[in-house]
């Protein structure tokens, strides 16, 4: 099974794709993709999770 796969599964389902994560944390898409390799702190996977969600409002608006 895929580490972060509850991050993956809610980006998904919101429509939001990772490299608009990365762009909101300002880092590259190739680092977070290495950053989602390994399971995240809970910390860290509640604040994506936030952001997808930011996202998905944000897309809903347009």
């Amino acid at each position: 099974m895929l580490a972060n796969a509850d991050i993956r599964a809610a980006a998904k389902g919101a429509s939001v794709r990772i490299w608009e994560i990365a762009d909101h944390l300002r880092i590259s898409e190739p680092s977070i993709t290495r950053k989602l390799r390994h399971e995240l702190p809970q910390a860290e996977k509640d604040r994506i999770f936030s952001i997808i969600e930011e996202i998905a409002k944000e897309k809903a608006v347009d």
